[in-house]
């Protein structure tokens, strides 16, 4: 069946950088659309980044733009979200999600959880 494992989250003082990683299995990895998505305590999960199956396009929140930079590796099923100048607001858990498009991302990860200090 189809795992989208994510690692990487940690406590991290702000201002300082992260890079998680989501490791797919179970599926034909460059035919995804891989997103990234967060979810702070009482809040509703939001959207951060989605990236084409080619890797070609790329789509930001207005809150990662200039700050967080998604990517992928197609032969390690790998994708990746490296994070810079991190704020006390992006203190969330991190999710991966993979779909056949952006509109349709139906695969989700158990998440990681990121923790920035101020």
């Amino acid at each position: 069946q189809v795992q989208l494992v994510e690692s990487g989250g940690e406590l991290v003082q702000a201002g300082g950088s992260l890079a998680l990683s989501c490791a797919a299995s179970g599926l034909t990895f460059i035919s995804y659309t891989m997103g990234w998505f967060r979810q702070a305590p009482g809040k509703e999960r939001e959207f951060v980044a989605t990236i084409s199956r080619s890797g070609s396009s790329t789509y930001y929140a207005d809150s990662a733009k200039g700050r967080f930079t998604i990517s992928r590796d197609n032969a390690k099923n790998t994708a990746y979200l490296q994070m810079n100048s991190l704020k006390p607001e992006d203190t969330a858990v991190y999710f991966c999600a993979a779909g056949v498009s952006d509109s349709d991302l139906n695969y989700w990860g158990q998440g990681t959880q990121v923790t920035v200090s101020s």
